[in-house]
């Protein structure tokens, strides 16, 4: 019997229902063979029923924010290939082919649809600066394979989903998924893919600057958890400086008078230099500790065979062996 690969295309909602029956009907038409998942993230308008109506299969995450939607998506959703993209209508889902067969040609464990602006006001010039800001940071922190850290229209593997901790709570999640693989040094690829206007009577949720921040500050966590020893080693390095420009002039005295009239300074000068010697040390031992937290998560990614697009076949008889064949994508309660 040959087994098709599995598709499943999972769309984060709240208060949608201007846009999403259009994006299910575009994923469908692109991917017919996919199971199409709507999330419905607490709406209080008709997004379901407009779901429903477009052919999606509709579930329910009533803890707001899309990363919990995402983190619940993933744990629930199985499917060789597993690609997201926002319910508003603003990335072009009749490319969604696109990237699922570059994820299966690759194989790649990500691909991004980078996004390209197709009219003015599609992107607001603060989200415009705050993303490039912060994929710059990414890039110097974990690696230079991403342009648009922050996009919504993405597709995995398997072995992603299965190996993604999936700890963000809202739109924080993108930086989440981006970090996560360029940490594992993951295959990713890009696909140029339009970025355009919210259709009439919908909302953007994102909020420029408390949005940003609360990326920014996911960036610096991740640093702290992801780079310990980095992040410990500048501490560390602070503290230094402010040590010796206390010790010097104590020293100084001493060398040239032989006591040492300024004792509480001297003191705080050597407590300085301790603590960011301790600082230094803990450092390293957390460096040690995410090495081994990376094998693991490593091992778990490698437990999961890569994306293929050929068929798997499932024989019995005389001169063949099983090969196994995974559970399709379905509506797991």
């Amino acid at each position: 019997m040959v087994v098709e690969p599995t598709i499943a295309c999972v769309v984060p909602c709240h208060n949608e229902e201007a846009a999403v029956g259009k994006v299910v009907r575009d994923l469908r038409a692109a991917l017919p063979e996919a199971v199409v998942y709507v999330y419905d993230n607490a709406s209080t308008d008709r997004t379901v029923e407009v779901a429903r109506e477009a052919g999606a299969i509709v579930r329910q995450e009533t803890r707001k924010g899309k990363g919990n939607v995402i983190r619940r998506a993933f744990a629930d959703v199985d499917a060789d290939a597993l690609l997201i993209i926002d319910g508003d209508d603003t990335y072009d889902a009749s490319r969604a082919r696109d990237l699922v067969d570059l994820l299966f040609e690759g194989p790649y464990d990500q691909v991004v649809g980078a996004r390209r602006v197709t009219a003015d006001g599609a992107y607001r010039a603060g989200h415009a600066v705050g993303n490039k800001l912060l994929t710059g940071a990414v890039r110097s922190l974990f690696g230079n394979d991403v342009t648009d850290m922050l996009s919504g229209y993405r597709v995995f593997s398997r072995r992603f989903v299965k190996s993604f901790p999936a700890l963000a709570r809202e739109f924080e999640t993108e930086t989440e998924m981006t970090i996560h693989a360029l940490h594992l040094r993951l295959p990713t690829a890009e696909v140029l893919t339009d970025y355009r206007v919210r259709p009439a009577g919908g909302e953007s949720k994102l909020r420029t600057y408390r949005d940003g921040w609360r990326i920014l500050r996911v960036i610096l966590d991740l640093a702290r958890r992801e780079r310990p020893s980095l992040v410990h080693t500048v501490l560390a390095g602070i503290l230094a400086l402010v040590s010796v420009v206390l010790g010097i002039p104590v020293i100084a005295e001493f060398v040239e008078t032989g006591t040492v009239p300024r004792v509480p300074t001297a003191i705080l000068a050597a407590a300085i230099m301790t603590i960011a010697a301790l600082v230094l040390l803990v450092g390293y031992i957390l460096e040690s500790l995410m090495h081994m937290r990376q094998e693991q998560t490593r091992l778990v990614h490698l437990s999961y065979p890569a994306p293929v697009r050929t068929p798997r076949y499932a024989a019995r008889g005389a001169g063949t062996s099983p090969v196994p064949v995974r559970k399709a994508a379905r509506d797991t309660p």
